[in-house]
């Protein structure tokens, strides 16, 4: 298959997580006979300080005439300190999801077996976790109406859904718990806010289509309690933009990083894969930074081209990389983890020389290994 993936790394641990990602994808293309191009383009802080905007139309136009775009992080300290900054390089995510019609982000949770021990909430609560979350993208108060009172002693932020909004991300949602256990989970304040009333009475008209499907509804305060307290009881959840951003981040805690956490940006004609991890400036250049969730983004991205054999390659080589220890401080205390690059450069051997990993696992134990 031949593939245009539009590459834009963005700031902080962006560039080096990506580099992974690429890495391995370039494994795959090689493995398994596919033809993979590459473009690079500037966004956020990387883009305001070259550009002078945090998404220039040259990167744009690069994503419109992509088939895939691997995204990095966002974000940058001299940004978010000064209070005189008037564009900021988060505005250049939020405009390419507008401007690509990015509507809905899918974030799996599964957490990995040997790393139980790492998440903060007790083995026993968390174990066999594995629930999607399924969070609209385009809508609700992060595109609302925006002021701030000419005194500066108030402001405003307005949230508004349409009904065109919510259905084709429910639909999206109801369809995965179909083919999955067919629970689903709608999180909204519907005892307060009128956009969470609509929310609720679209998705109850909108289970009838969907016999089969068992539906829940939860208020976010409720449901942010439950999803540490008992994990395993979600299949599917679907809610808000804002309250999804705060509900997936709340449950990367439970797999003991949020530097393993991939997620998917669907589109009308465009997709974008990223980390769900922000760009974490304090570990830029440091080679230390998790490039997991990348790498288990481009198995999401080989999967939305059917390639399943190809993400499972990937999957494999990452619980291998995970089961061996060949990982990165955070979830890796010992003093023999591995570098970011080093992950990279694993999952891409492994991927094309299955046959030769334990000659690896044993110059890695012995501390010989050229990839370590």
């Amino acid at each position: 298959m031949k593939l245009k993936i539009a590459v834009l790394s963005g700031d902080g641990i962006g560039p080096e997580v990506c580099e992974q990602g690429v890495k391995v994808l370039k494994a795959i293309e090689k493995k398994f006979k596919h033809q993979f191009t590459f473009v690079d383009g500037h966004v956020g802080g990387a883009a305001l300080d070259t550009k002078g905007v945090p998404l220039p139309d040259e990167t744009l136009d690069i994503c419109l005439n992509a088939d895939a775009i691997l995204f990095g992080a966002i974000g940058d300290p001299k940004f978010e300190n000064s209070p005189d900054v008037k564009i900021r390089p988060e505005e250049g995510l939020l405009k390419l999801r507008k401007e690509l019609g990015l509507f809905a982000n899918i974030r799996p949770l599964k957490v990995f077996e040997p790393l139980v021990h790492k998440s903060p909430i007790k083995e026993k609560v968390i174990k066999n976790t594995d629930f999607i979350i399924f969070r609209e993208l385009t809508g609700g108060i992060y595109y609302g109406e925006k002021s701030t009172s000419s005194d500066g002693n108030s402001a405003m932020d307005t949230s508004h859904y349409s009904i065109e909004e919510i259905d084709r991300v429910a639909h999206m949602a109801f369809k995965s718990a179909k083919s999955r256990r067919k629970k689903l989970t709608l999180i909204d304040k519907a005892n307060v806010l009128e956009t969470s009333r609509l929310w609720r009475k679209r998705v109850k008209e909108l289970a009838k289509q969907y016999p089969d499907v068992d539906v829940n509804y939860l208020y976010v305060d409720n449901a942010a309690m439950k999803i540490i307290v008992n994990p395993r009881q979600f299949d599917v959840i679907l809610t808000e933009n804002l309250f999804g951003d705060i509900i997936s981040d709340e449950a990367s805690v439970i797999s003991g990083s949020i530097g393993l956490l991939a997620s998917t940006s669907i589109g009308e004609k465009s997709v974008l894969f990223e980390p769900i991890h922000g760009s974490f400036p304090e570990m830029k250049g440091k080679n230390l930074a998790n490039p997991l969730a990348t790498i288990l983004s481009t198995a999401l991205l080989l999967e939305h081209f059917k390639l399943y054999e190809e993400a499972d390659a990937i999957k494999n080589a990452v619980e291998k990389s995970i089961e061996h220890h060949i990982t990165t401080p955070d979830i890796n205390s010992t003093k023999k983890f591995a570098h970011t690059s080093s992950v990279g450069d694993f999952i891409s051997e492994y991927i094309n020389d299955k046959k030769n990993i334990l000659y690896y696992m044993e110059n890695i134990s012995l501390g010989q290994s050229t990839i370590i």
